[in-house]
């Protein structure tokens, strides 16, 4: 599977492979090119404003990061024009499409981001500025390419004009409207000139020269050449949508429904992943991806194997819709557990409403292959995934079950996550997340924070405390914000502010976000009063971190509102990480992308 994605920076090391495998291609395809130029790729990404362009990395890539080509676009933000540097597949890759598809997605990126047009070089395929027939064959195959676009040469001006009177091939320089049906103004393209000669030319074009082609611009509108190649009236209009690398990839947990627990108040039924699924619908914003198989391995790695051996084998036991609850603990003697399976269970549980039954194990075990799918899709590059599943598993700890979490697979994929680098999980639901905490209190690879209820007043009552920053290497890396059983969305903001600040200070190459939706108005297991508006900005400030972001769904049970406050909860998040910013009559409408945000 061949995918076009956007590479934002060179965090993760398969990203790093991609970028070294791009600068091959810089230097096979492009053998003018300098090393120095070529070595200057990664901190271009780094510090994008560096030389008054940012640099954005395009490439065609399989899911195991082999790349079949790239285009390098450079935006001017003070200009409001993007410059396509580069385009090209890599050495005896055949086309198959995969240049016009990556143009595609170049044009959806300068249109979503305000600019007048897009500008690049292209040789010429006239014979009185390049005299070689089959350099002029070339040229024209290239030119018939980007003319279906509507993409020509600027004519009437000095831009092809050789800096040396010995040089041959002069570029034009082509001007992509991008189907806005919008005449190039004279003084806009002169300014634009001079960017592009100034900021990528400057230390090959002396100022004579440049000042020469800025004056050669006399014709207000600029003229562009009369089509050649392309008879037919070309597609030129991007289409607003969401690209397909920016969409959020949505995994399922398609088992789900076989854990339902029918008994009176018991909320945590199917119900709530139907009414997220409902309200997605009215969006653009996700694409779904398939549950991948993961071994048991990667649960023994995080819950004790005795806690798995007796989950699995006492679920296997139970008849349909028989079920165990708790109601003998351990206070005497935690060292030997019970004989009998059912009061065992209290042996592994914190609590009495969290019950056993036939497919409880297989439903928690789906739970964490769609989060580890989603890791492993974060590894590979994506930007957000959201595994949206239950039974959830915050509250479950390395030896415990409880609060409806059996396994907890927010901290199975975070762990699976730091075999490549460090690890944020940010806990957002109303009870603590007292599973993350539990698991990786002694160690610094993995920063656990949580914002909820107070333990004097909200589940799970033992833990959560200020004063629980972590034991041994994992002193300071715990972090807990236990918020008032009554407050307002700005005291919730600012905990988050401290949140996300410690969070950037902590530096993790990826972020797992527990995400309740428990601290809604209304909910019947919180106190809270957050609206779908106070959602979208939550989702907003967590994606403004720029992070490979996986999303684990816990709580959440006000059926009425939990799919809408979803919605905004990831048109927030998306927002964000995009930095979607609308500019009037230039950038994508708001209402085409993100339909449908009004609750």
């Amino acid at each position: 599977m061949i995918r076009i994605r956007r590479l934002y920076d060179d965090v993760l090391s398969i990203d790093q492979q991609v970028i070294a495998q791009v600068q091959e291609i810089l230097r096979q395809q492009f053998p003018l090119i300098t090393e120095k130029e070529v070595c200057k790729m990664p901190g271009k990404m780094r510090d994008p404003l560096k030389a008054k362009f940012r640099s954005i990395l395009f490439v065609a890539d399989d899911l195991g990061g082999k790349v079949r080509a790239f285009a390098l676009l450079l935006h001017a933000p003070d200009l409001n024009f993007c410059y396509l540097d580069y385009i090209s597949t890599a050495r005896h890759e055949t086309g198959g499409g995969l240049g016009g598809a990556l143009y595609d997605r170049l044009r959806q990126e300068a249109l979503s981001l305000g600019s007048v047009g897009l500008f690049f070089e292209c040789l010429p395929d006239d014979p009185a500025l390049c005299p070689d027939p089959e350099t002029i064959k070339q040229n024209a195959a290239r030119l018939r390419f980007y003319e279906r676009y509507g993409a020509r040469p600027i004519s009437n001006t000095a831009y092809e004009t050789s800096v040396e009177p010995d040089d041959d091939c002069p570029p034009y320089l082509v001007f992509d409207g991008l189907g806005q049906d919008r005449p190039l103004r004279k003084e806009p393209a002169q300014a634009v000139v001079r960017a592009i000669l100034a900021r990528k030319y400057g230390h090959y074009c002396p100022r004579s020269y440049v000042d020469k082609v800025i004056s050669s611009f006399k014709e207000d509108p600029v003229r562009l050449r009369e089509p050649r190649y392309v008879k037919k009236k070309p597609a030129g209009e991007v289409m607003p949508a969401i690209p397909a690398d920016q969409k959020i990839l949505l995994v399922v947990n398609d088992k789900h429904n076989i854990h339902y627990v029918r008994e009176r108040g018991y909320v945590e039924s199917p119900v709530r992943v139907k009414t997220i699924l409902r309200e997605f619908e009215r969006t653009d914003l996700f694409s779904p991806i398939k549950v991948q198989h993961f071994s048991e391995d990667h649960i023994r790695r995080v819950h004790d194997p005795k806690y798995v051996d007796y989950f699995q084998r006492v679920c296997g036991n139970l008849k349909p819709g028989k079920s165990i609850y708790p109601y003998v603990f351990p206070l005497r003697n935690v060292a030997r557990p019970p004989k009998e399976l059912a009061v065992r269970a209290g042996y592994y549980c914190i609590d009495t409403f969290t019950p056993i039954n036939q497919n409880a194990f297989l439903a928690a075990k789906r739970a964490v292959d769609c989060a580890l799918t989603g890791a492993s899709r974060i590894l590979s590059g994506a930007r957000l995934v959201y595994a949206l599943v239950r039974p959830p598993g915050h509250h479950a700890e390395r030896r415990s079950f409880g609060g409806f979490c059996y396994f907890n697979s927010a901290a199975i994929a975070a762990q699976h996550l730091s075999g490549h680098g460090p690890v944020a999980i940010l806990d957002i639901d109303y009870h603590h997340g007292n599973g993350q905490q539990d698991i990786f209190y002694r160690r610094r690879d993995v920063l656990t924070l949580s914002i909820h209820g107070h333990p004097r007043f909200a589940y799970p009552y033992f833990s959560g405390f200020k004063e629980e920053r972590g034991e041994g290497e994992g002193q300071g890396f715990n972090v807990n914000f236990p918020l008032p059983e009554q407050i307002v969305f700005e005291e919730y903001r600012k905990a988050l502010s401290r949140a996300l600040h410690r969070i950037k200070q902590f530096r993790p190459k990826s972020l797992v976000v527990a995400l309740g939706l428990d601290t809604a108005k209304n909910d019947p297991t919180g106190t809270w009063p957050l609206l779908a508006r106070d959602f979208e900005q939550i989702g907003n400030m967590i994606g403004a971190l720029r992070l490979h972001t996986l999303v684990v769904q816990e709580g959440g049970y006000n059926n009425r509102s939990l799919g809408v406050n979803a919605r905004h909860f990831f048109a927030g998040l998306w927002s964000g990480a995009f930095s979607y910013v609308p500019s009037e009559g230039r950038a994508l409408a708001a209402s085409s992308i993100l339909p449908g945000l009004a609750p």
